[in-house]
């Protein structure tokens, strides 16, 4: 049998580990981030907007505080407020569960900045309601099952009186248009519809 050269047993000291190490090395270098000396040195800024004095009214109470002057309508409902039955959904003004009103008419709460609403009236959800008696369209929602999970119905609630106060529950179409900016992912739409229409024919008969 022929002895091994220098070279040779050098070649033979390669073991299945260490090639294993090194692939194991290169595949982890693929896969994290590259973090820049620059990037790392440089410190995160955390300053806030300026500070702006709101003066509202919310559901028939006066409110005045200070307010970031980049804030929501929505959060300054939910999060200064307390007022939490307007839902954040989407946050982008594309499902219509942050839907206030605001001097009678429906606007989108997320896509509102709170410095809009100084010296106005914002009406939510919690402001339809005289004391234990239900508005007649929170009743017909219950009465004609339009709502399942009832995250989204404040918001359709919200829309749907606007919808009759404003004239455009005439039949099924109109009121389905109006009410098209609101998304329902359990799909009560016939239910609401149904609701919208009741009330609607109500109003019509006193």
């Amino acid at each position: 049998m022929a002895e091994q050269s220098p070279a040779d047993s050098q070649g033979a000291g390669v073991t299945r580990r260490a090639v294993l190490g090194t692939g194991a090395g290169v595949a982890v270098a693929t896969i994290l981030p590259l973090q820049p000396a620059a990037a790392q040195e440089t410190s995160v800024s955390n300053e806030t907007g300026t500070t702006l004095f709101v003066s509202t009214t919310v559901n028939g109470r006066a409110v005045a505080l200070d307010i970031d002057s980049r804030a929501s309508l929505l959060d300054l409902l939910r999060e200064r407020i307390g007022v939490s039955g307007t839902k954040k959904g989407c946050d982008h003004g594309q499902c219509g569960a942050c839907t206030v009103h605001l001097d009678g008419r429906t606007v989108l709460s997320c896509l509102t900045l709170a410095a809009k609403v100084d010296g106005r009236q914002v009406t939510t959800i919690e402001g339809l309601a005289d004391g234990d008696t239900l508005h007649p369209m929170q009743t017909a929602f219950i009465d004609h099952d339009a709502l399942q999970c009832g995250y989204c119905t404040p918001g359709q609630i919200m829309s749907a009186v606007a919808c009759v106060r404003e004239g455009h529950a005439t039949d099924k179409a109109s009121i389905r248009q109006f009410m098209s900016g609101n998304i329902c992912r359990c799909g009560a739409y016939a239910g609401i519809v149904a609701a919208i229409e009741d009330v609607a024919a109500n109003s019509k008969e006193g």
